[in-house]
Protein backbone atom coordinates (compact mmCIF):
# COMPACT_ATOMS: atom_id res chain seq x y z
CA UNK A 1 0.00 0.00 0.00
CA UNK A 2 2.57 2.11 0.49
CA UNK A 3 3.09 3.50 -3.29
CA UNK A 4 -0.29 3.09 -3.48
CA UNK A 5 -0.70 5.96 -0.62
CA UNK A 6 1.76 8.22 -2.35
CA UNK A 7 -0.45 8.34 -5.37
CA UNK A 8 -3.77 8.56 -2.79
CA UNK A 9 -1.54 11.88 -1.01
CA UNK A 10 -1.34 12.99 -4.58
CA UNK A 11 -4.49 13.03 -5.66
CA UNK A 12 -5.94 14.25 -2.32
CA UNK A 13 -3.46 17.17 -3.05
CA UNK A 14 -5.05 17.74 -6.52
CA UNK A 15 -8.07 17.73 -5.28
CA UNK A 16 -7.54 20.14 -1.84
CA UNK A 17 -5.25 22.19 -4.22
CA UNK A 18 -8.43 22.75 -6.81
CA UNK A 19 -10.88 23.18 -3.98
CA UNK A 20 -8.79 25.90 -2.51
CA UNK A 21 -7.88 27.65 -5.31
CA UNK A 22 -11.20 28.23 -6.95
CA UNK A 23 -13.67 26.83 -4.30
CA UNK A 24 -15.32 23.99 -6.02
CA UNK A 25 -16.76 21.57 -3.60
CA UNK A 26 -14.19 18.53 -3.04
CA UNK A 27 -16.49 16.21 -3.85
CA UNK A 28 -17.22 17.06 -7.32
CA UNK A 29 -13.58 17.16 -8.44
CA UNK A 30 -12.96 14.17 -6.49
CA UNK A 31 -15.58 12.21 -8.68
CA UNK A 32 -14.21 14.19 -12.20
CA UNK A 33 -10.59 12.79 -10.99
CA UNK A 34 -12.17 8.79 -10.28
CA UNK A 35 -13.58 9.39 -14.18
CA UNK A 36 -10.07 10.58 -15.28
CA UNK A 37 -7.03 8.75 -13.10
CA UNK A 38 -7.23 4.47 -12.29
CA UNK A 39 -6.34 4.00 -8.87
CA UNK A 40 -6.84 0.89 -6.81
CA UNK A 41 -10.01 1.64 -4.53
CA UNK A 42 -8.03 0.75 -1.21
CA UNK A 43 -5.66 4.24 -2.31
CA UNK A 44 -9.07 6.20 -3.77
CA UNK A 45 -10.28 5.14 -0.21
CA UNK A 46 -7.48 6.33 1.59
CA UNK A 47 -7.20 9.80 -0.80
CA UNK A 48 -10.95 10.21 0.24
CA UNK A 49 -9.91 9.75 3.83
CA UNK A 50 -7.45 12.53 3.26
CA UNK A 51 -9.69 14.94 1.42
CA UNK A 52 -12.26 14.67 3.63
CA UNK A 53 -10.38 14.87 7.30
CA UNK A 54 -8.31 18.17 6.03
CA UNK A 55 -11.96 19.59 5.02
CA UNK A 56 -13.69 18.54 7.94
CA UNK A 57 -10.59 19.55 10.18
CA UNK A 58 -9.77 21.95 8.11
CA UNK A 59 -10.09 25.33 10.55
CA UNK A 60 -8.26 23.48 13.48
CA UNK A 61 -5.15 22.24 11.02
CA UNK A 62 -5.19 25.86 9.74
CA UNK A 63 -4.83 26.96 13.08
CA UNK A 64 -1.36 25.05 13.31
CA UNK A 65 0.02 26.25 10.58
CA UNK A 66 -0.66 29.50 12.17
CA UNK A 67 0.95 28.60 14.96
CA UNK A 68 4.14 26.68 13.49
CA UNK A 69 4.68 29.07 10.55
CA UNK A 70 4.89 32.55 12.03
CA UNK A 71 6.83 33.85 9.27
CA UNK A 72 3.92 33.56 6.99
CA UNK A 73 0.32 34.50 7.18
CA UNK A 74 -1.61 31.38 5.96
CA UNK A 75 -3.00 33.27 2.53
CA UNK A 76 0.64 34.12 1.61
CA UNK A 77 1.62 30.82 1.88
CA UNK A 78 1.11 28.84 -1.78
CA UNK A 79 -1.52 26.90 -2.57
CA UNK A 80 0.55 23.96 -2.83
CA UNK A 81 2.36 23.94 0.05
CA UNK A 82 -0.65 24.86 2.57
CA UNK A 83 -2.27 21.77 0.95
CA UNK A 84 0.96 19.57 2.00
CA UNK A 85 0.75 21.35 5.17
CA UNK A 86 -2.85 20.60 5.85
CA UNK A 87 -2.30 16.46 4.68
CA UNK A 88 0.48 15.96 6.73
CA UNK A 89 -1.13 17.76 10.01
CA UNK A 90 -4.05 15.34 9.23
CA UNK A 91 -1.70 12.42 9.13
CA UNK A 92 0.67 13.23 11.50
CA UNK A 93 -2.08 14.82 14.75
CA UNK A 94 -5.51 13.25 13.59
CA UNK A 95 -5.17 10.41 11.22
CA UNK A 96 -2.55 8.40 13.46
CA UNK A 97 -2.33 5.41 10.73
CA UNK A 98 0.87 5.85 9.72
CA UNK A 99 4.21 6.90 11.63
CA UNK A 100 4.52 10.53 11.76
CA UNK A 101 8.35 10.29 10.07
CA UNK A 102 6.56 8.55 6.83
CA UNK A 103 3.95 11.56 7.05
CA UNK A 104 6.86 14.42 7.02
CA UNK A 105 9.19 11.96 4.14
CA UNK A 106 5.82 11.72 2.06
CA UNK A 107 5.23 15.79 2.62
CA UNK A 108 8.80 16.69 1.45
CA UNK A 109 8.69 14.66 -1.65
CA UNK A 110 4.96 16.29 -2.50
CA UNK A 111 6.74 19.45 -2.34
CA UNK A 112 9.97 18.41 -4.27
CA UNK A 113 7.65 17.50 -6.63
CA UNK A 114 4.86 20.23 -7.14
CA UNK A 115 5.74 23.49 -4.76
CA UNK A 116 8.57 26.17 -5.53
CA UNK A 117 12.29 25.74 -4.86
CA UNK A 118 12.18 26.43 -1.35
CA UNK A 119 8.92 24.40 -0.99
CA UNK A 120 10.56 20.92 0.69
CA UNK A 121 12.74 22.86 3.13
CA UNK A 122 9.58 24.62 4.28
CA UNK A 123 7.27 21.96 4.90
CA UNK A 124 10.01 19.92 6.40
CA UNK A 125 10.79 22.91 8.92
CA UNK A 126 6.99 23.31 9.62
CA UNK A 127 5.94 19.57 10.22
CA UNK A 128 9.61 18.95 12.24
CA UNK A 129 8.50 22.05 14.39
CA UNK A 130 5.31 20.60 15.27
CA UNK A 131 5.90 17.23 15.81
CA UNK A 132 9.06 18.75 18.28
CA UNK A 133 6.17 20.51 20.16
CA UNK A 134 3.30 18.37 19.85
CA UNK A 135 6.30 15.36 20.87
CA UNK A 136 5.23 11.84 19.92
CA UNK A 137 3.71 11.06 23.19
CA UNK A 138 0.77 13.33 21.72
CA UNK A 139 -0.47 10.57 19.51
CA UNK A 140 -0.56 7.77 22.17
CA UNK A 141 -2.47 10.14 24.36
CA UNK A 142 -4.68 11.62 21.46
CA UNK A 143 -5.67 8.22 20.72
CA UNK A 144 -6.14 7.01 23.97
CA UNK A 145 -8.42 9.80 25.20
CA UNK A 146 -10.26 9.86 21.49
CA UNK A 147 -8.98 13.34 20.82
CA UNK A 148 -6.88 14.28 18.07
CA UNK A 149 -6.04 18.32 18.29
Amino acid sequence: MTGQRRKARTLALQVLFEADLVRHDWEIILARWQEEIELPEEALGYAEDLISGVHNSRDNIDEIIRKFATLWPLEQISVVDRNILRIAIFEILIDNRIPFRVSINEAVELAKDFGGEGSARFVNGVLGSIVREYGTGFRKEANASGNSL
